[in-house]
């Protein structure tokens, strides 16, 4: 890879240390219901596209098919998750939340907003409204990346897609 880029006063490779260290620091914040990344990154992955199979779960994530099964169980067990009938398909199981799946994503994303408040409010107003205007700009690449031609993710399937009967939480 190179370090040569289109535009001169936009450094993708300082963007993309900025945001690595971001993350690391802002998937650290929430410190109620702790649970390991895997965990977390399952139950947002549920949260934000409702019901799926575990197929469509595993290949989501990072993870092999027997460790997301042994997860998904272990979820199970704590009432975080819950097995029902596909409605499309009467051999399938969709893997969901639980309304305590979604108070546990909540009480993550109301600690972290708490916290990023309280930094936000140690910057400067020129800061802040930097920071205000990047935003649009972030959800337009979080937009892009989701097309089917830019995705890094696998897509959801029509079985995935969002349930109005579930909690749709995202954080």
């Amino acid at each position: 890879m190179t370090d040569h880029f289109p535009d001169p006063d936009l450094n993708v490779r300082d963007v993309t240390a900025i945001l690595e260290e971001f993350t690391m620091f802002f998937i650290r914040l929430p410190s109620v219901e702790r649970l390991s990344f895997t965990t977390v990154s399952a139950l947002h992955t549920l949260s934000r596209f409702g019901p799926m199979r575990l197929t469509e779960l595993t290949a989501t994530q990072q993870m092999t098919q027997p460790a997301i099964t042994q997860m998904v169980r272990r979820l199970e067990d704590d009432g975080l998750l819950e097995r029902r009938d596909d409605p499309r398909d009467a051999r399938a199981v969709l893997i969901q939340l639980t309304s305590r799946g979604a108070q546990v994503i909540e009480a993550r994303r109301a600690a972290r907003v708490e916290r990023l408040a309280s930094l936000f409010d140690l910057l400067s107003p020129e800061e802040r409204a930097t920071i205000a205007a990047v935003v649009p700009a972030l959800a337009h690449v979080i937009a892009l990346a989701s097309t089917p031609e830019l995705s890094v993710h696998p897509q959801v399937s029509e079985s995935t897609e969002q349930h109005p009967e579930s909690p749709q939480v995202q954080e």
